[in-house]
């Protein structure tokens, strides 16, 4: 691993500041130099649209290319000068022109955003040795429902190599055994193949099919999962759908199906903007009725019947309070976490 990808591990690139710190753009790649060791050499950065970064030195006194500074064991003090240099300006670089990552693959850091936004869990990094290990707890039953690694790919296949993160979670036996058969999908690392199985984080599998395959494996952490019901939050957009119309008709709606919702599961609807609230509770009567819909904005493949049980004051769950309970975005059905759901019971009283 270079100097150059070492230190630039877990950053992404802000064009706007590399361009206020003096880069120049040439074409495809932003370029910038500066003078070290009272003039007597010259670093260029090259960075590329990707935000690859990469660097060479220049002996001004003969005109050529210096390379001795990156040999691993130079014991020159000179040598060790000209890279401690080196090292110092890429360091305010990206101290100045780049932002932490908690991942060094962009499917996993936008995988781990999507966690953080539909269950308000951020990556928890446990292990000392392990630095790039990250778990995704569910925080009341503080069970595992993920965890992201970064391995060598011949951990997975002895064909491959090469540095890749994936992401371990829990599924059923008969669907693990048929997404095996298909790209991007591993026999569990670390974990048992029985019940986890591994993906990898590289863009094989969709963002939407990753977080659909989480939501399965979050719903065994859910506590008292096989009770009667369990609590759900879904959106609503009135710009779509005039729910308050509907239920004027009849208390009894029709609704898109969640996967994971069972008969007698309680839905809360939380309807966006200008509202931003829960505003209604349902019971959930029917499930899995198949129904054939698709538009620019919508697709359904199965709808289920909820009875309306509950109304709420525009405001009164508003989403500012909702992010007191760790909801920092409400994008498709999530579970209700178990302290806005005794928050709700409380109020309802």
């Amino acid at each position: 691993m270079t100097i150059e990808e070492e230190l630039f591990r877990k950053t992404k690139i802000d064009f706007d500041k590399i361009s206020n710190y003096g880069f120049k753009k040439e074409k495809s790649l932003y370029k910038y130099s500066k003078n070290i060791i009272n003039d007597t050499f010259r670093v260029d950065i090259e960075i590329n649209n990707n935000g690859i970064v990469k660097g060479k030195v220049f002996d001004l006194s003969f005109k050529e290319e210096y390379t001795n500074f990156r040999i691993e064991d130079s014991i020159g003090s000179f040598a060790n000068q000209v890279r401690e240099e080196f090292k110092n300006l890429l360091k305010d670089i990206r101290s100045n022109c780049f932002t932490t990552e908690n991942f060094i693959h962009e499917q996993s850091n936008r995988i781990a955003e999507l966690i953080k936004e539909k269950y308000g869990d951020d990556p928890e990094f446990e292990w000392e040795k392990f630095p790039g290990y990250a778990t995704f707890r569910n925080k009341d039953s503080k069970k595992w429902y993920g965890i992201i690694m970064n391995i060598d790919k011949n951990k997975l296949d002895e064909n491959s190599t090469g540095e890749v993160e994936i992401i371990d979670i829990k599924l059923e036996p008969n669907e693990i055994e048929d997404l095996l058969k298909h790209d991007g999908y591993y026999p569990a690392y670390h974990m048992n193949k029985k019940s986890w199985i591994t993906i990898i984080l590289n863009n094989t599998i969709s963002d939407e099919k990753i977080m659909s395959l989480i939501d399965k494996s979050y719903s065994y952490t859910v506590i008292n999962k096989n009770i009667d019901k369990n609590e759900w939050i879904i959106p609503a957009n009135p710009k779509y759908f005039d729910i308050e119309k509907a239920l004027k008709e009849n208390n009894t709606i029709t609704w898109k199906q969640s996967t994971a919702i069972k008969i007698n599961d309680i839905v809360y609807l939380y309807v966006a903007q200008p509202y931003s609230s829960i505003m209604y509770k349902f019971k959930v009567k029917e499930v899995n009725i198949s129904y054939e819909y698709k538009d620019k904005n919508l697709k359904i493949k199965k709808v289920m019947k909820i009875e309306l049980i509950e109304r709420y004051e525009q405001g009164k769950l508003f989403f500012k309070k909702l992010k007191d309970f760790g909801i920092n975005a409400i994008r498709g059905p999530r579970y209700m976490p178990l302290s806005l759901s005794k928050y709700i019971t409380e109020i309802d009283r």
